[in-house]
């Protein structure tokens, strides 16, 4: 278990931060913005709990994947070695719960019949804004992966957080009849 006893320390002031593994380095390091969006996606999601009141299953499903998005942020603040054994990461486990969740919910919707506009209700507004976030995320993360040793599942997993995000936008918007639909042209 973590415990914080302090908060500052004084020790970025510098610019420089530590990394999970003692390494320092530059805050603005390829590993610390990929770890950071992916705690700014967190933060988004905190605001479309607050829209999920009275839905206790809604609410702890975004409970779950704050918790993943942690352990997201803690298998990338520490570089993965050869050989290296312990250490928090990814597993097929946590991919795997998306991926149902994704399927239960995609089969109470109305089929799509246009891309969708960010909106519809707040909750929903707020997924599709921690969508996008997250695909930032897992283009820093992929970014990351050009350079040095990443866990794979890492990659996996925030691609199958964004389509879950999306899925999950519309289950908010009454499963798919409140979506604002695109209409090509429109404004023309």
């Amino acid at each position: 278990m973590v415990r914080l006893t302090r908060i500052y320390t004084r020790g970025g002031d510098k610019g420089k931060t530590s990394l999970g593994d003692g390494r320092r380095v530059a805050k603005h390091d390829l590993r610390v913005e990929a770890y950071g969006t992916v705690d700014e996606a967190n933060a988004v999601i905190g605001l479309a709990r607050l829209h999920t009141t009275g839905d206790d299953e809604a609410d702890a499903r975004l409970a779950r994947i704050q918790n993943d998005l942690f352990d997201l942020g803690a298998d990338l603040c520490v570089p993965e070695t050869e050989g290296q054994t312990g250490g928090l990461r990814i597993v097929q486990s946590q991919i795997d719960r998306l991926e149902g969740e994704i399927d239960a919910m995609n089969a109470e919707l109305a089929p799509l019949t246009s891309f969708i506009l960010p909106g519809g209700s707040p909750g929903a507004a707020h997924l599709h804004h921690a969508r996008t976030v997250t695909r930032r995320a897992e283009r820093l993360i992929c970014l990351l992966a050009e350079a040095e040793a990443v866990n794979p599942l890492a990659i996996a997993y925030a691609n199958r957080l964004s389509d879950h995000l999306f899925v999950f936008a519309r289950h908010l918007n009454q499963r798919g009849t409140k979506d604002v639909l695109w209409v090509p042209g429109a404004t023309r």
